[in-house]
């Protein structure tokens, strides 16, 4: 579960998510709001009883099995999770979607290995020199065989954010062309009036940093890695950003040599050769005022990189709609079918295979669960009905990305995207939490839905991590394409106050992207029907509205849509 962003998008989501609590009581208050059309039908309400725990079950057991070998991306096992996937779609009766009149969608990735040396700085006052994977993570920032930090200049640039909006520039004109930024995770978060106070916005996700680094004509960047600002362990980084890392072919943009993180002890470590304490770095960070600290130290490094190019593809497939207008229009719905593969290096007797059974084998099993309830409904709905298992999520959304920049149908033509990233493994709930409440109208209909339910809708309780630039959703967000993406709560019935947070603790800590993340016998997925199914009736309701979905007013990407919408028009008045 990861994110990667587009260079100029402008995050302009502070007012939007300050409003989502009044919002959220209103729409509670007043459930029929915004519904144009019937909330649910009997039809439908019978065809989401096909959403069944064993079935569930089943299609995770196959997904996450060893055979698979964690289905990395441009593997044998990606290419039995694409063949599964596909199977299971033509079984069902949709249409392909892919190339040649397939199911596929085939793009090719970049895999970069990279063999870091150490990463040494030195100062007038002595020299530290880091110990990768315990100190430090570097990956290349090029497709080349060689990437290289030389004798840089290490300059401090607080959060690495330039947000006009918020009249907030961390860089003030400085020339950093050639040097390497030293930058802290997250963004201010003590000032509720700045940014989104707690609720992480993209300006704090570390892609945009890295691509803000890059715009700057900085060699390298390093993040600075604490659990409390990244929102997980130093384990996740070296994981996630150790052996093969993807990218879809380089484009004509600028590019860093080096994308490092540090954790907080190796900083302090290199922050004594300047003289400098972070803790005094970080207070001057969180504000308008902070000036870049160049800080007398240099940084080389150098890696040695192998590079190859692989086929992975998306997992296309359509039910088409019954209305003759709106069956040009989509539903989309995405869940990403790829993990991390094996781990290098195991000893002997050790599991290797990081089999993501909930991560993401629940959400593909989730979608054909849906697609299964579509095609029980006695007619299909008016729109059309998209079907995506979208590939490399967990390299940076690369899959999403390649199909939102090659969608099968324009961007304004696609109603909303609902994505599912995970399932709920803990039991039925009381509440449902949904990330980016507050961002569009979809969020009255899920309230009404998650009622029918017995349960009420709550914002992100995890706003800090921010979840909604993280998965798929977010790259058909910022063309424009409103997004839900919700999960259960953290209220389980029948246990005590807090064990839902305490689970997700645990989860996170022990086997977040480990290679425990398998399928367990003590699963329960009786709450995952219930979240499934309203998924599966949000799609539908969606579906037979007359109107698009729309994003709120003055949401960070309702200029995108205004955009695409228009461009539809003036494409449809020149035929």
């Amino acid at each position: 579960m990861q994110c990667f962003g587009c260079p100029g998008l402008r995050v302009r989501a502070r007012d939007t998510m300050m409003r989502s609590l009044p919002l959220l009581l209103a729409l509670c208050s007043a459930p029929a709001l915004a519904q144009r059309v019937q909330l649910t039908t009997p039809a439908e309400k019978s065809a989401s009883g096909v959403i069944a725990p064993e079935v569930l079950r089943a299609h995770v057991r196959f997904l996450a099995n060893d055979l698979l070998e964690g289905r990395g991306p441009g593997t044998r096992g990606d290419a039995l999770a694409q063949a599964y996937i596909a199977s299971q779609f033509e079984a069902l009766g949709l249409q392909p979607l892919g190339t040649d009149g397939s199911y596929l969608q085939p793009f090719d990735l970049v895999g970069v290995t990279s063999s870091p040396e150490e990463l040494s700085f030195q100062s007038p006052q002595g020299a530290v020199h880091l110990k990768f994977h315990h100190d430090f993570i570097a990956v290349s920032g090029v497709q080349a065989p060689e990437s290289k930090l030389a004798a840089s200049e290490l300059v401090f640039v607080g959060y690495g954010i330039q947000a006009p909006e918020y009249q907030w520039d961390d860089f003030k004109g400085m020339d950093l062309r050639g040097k390497t930024l030293l930058i802290l995770n997250s963004d201010p978060e003590d000032d509720p009036q700045l940014f989104a106070g707690k609720t992480r916005l993209w300006y704090g996700r570390w892609d945009y940093k890295y691509e803000q680094a890059a715009k700057m004509g900085a060699a390298g960047a390093i993040i600075i890695h604490t659990t409390p600002s990244a929102g997980y362990p130093w384990q996740v980084v070296q994981t996630s950003w150790t052996g093969e890392q993807f990218e879809l072919p380089a484009a004509e943009v600028p590019r860093l040599q080096v994308k490092a993180w540090t954790t907080e002890q190796a900083t302090r470590r290199v922050l004594q050769l300047a003289g400098k304490d972070l803790g005094a770095l970080w207070a001057a960070a969180q504000k308008r005022d902070f000036q870049p600290v160049p800080l007398g130290v240099t940084v080389s490094s150098r890696l040695t990189n192998t590079v190859r190019r692989s086929p992975t593809a998306n997992v296309l497939a359509l039910l088409p709609g019954s209305d003759p207008k709106l069956s040009q229009e989509v539903v989309l719905y995405t869940a990403h079918h790829d993990h991390l593969g094996r781990k290098e290096g195991g000893k002997p007797g050790e599991d290797t295979i990081y089999n993501g059974a909930l991560d993401n084998a629940s959400g593909v099993s989730a979608m054909l669960n849906i697609a299964k309830a579509f095609k029980a409904l006695p007619k299909a709905p008016r729109r059309s009905i998209l079907f995506a298992a979208v590939a490399a999520e967990e390299q940076g959304l690369l899959g999403s990305q390649y199909l939102a920049e090659h969608p099968p149908v324009p961007h304004g033509r696609v109603a909303a995207n609902i994505n599912i990233d995970g399932a709920n493994i803990h039991g039925r709930t009381r509440d449902l939490t949904v990330i980016g409440l507050g961002k569009s109208n979809l969020d009255a209909t899920l309230v009404a839905l998650a009622k029918t339910q017995g349960r009420v809708v709550k914002a992100d309780q995890l706003s800090d991590r921010g979840f909604f630039y993280r998965s798929d959703q977010f790259n058909f967000a910022k063309r424009g394409i409103p997004a839900a993406y919700f999960g259960s709560g953290m209220d389980f019935i029948g246990k005590p106050e807090g064990w839902g947070k305490q689970q997700r603790e645990v989860w996170e800590s022990k086997h977040y992207h480990q290679p425990s993340d398998e399928l367990r016998p003590d699963w329960d997925f009786s709450g995952a029907v219930e979240d499934i199914r309203l998924f599966f009736l949000l799609g539908a309701h969606v579906a037979r509205q007359p109107e698009l979905p729309r994003w709120n007013k003055g949401d960070e990407f309702e200029a995108a849509r205004l955009q695409s919408l228009e461009a539809l028009k003036r494409q449809d008045t020149s035929k």
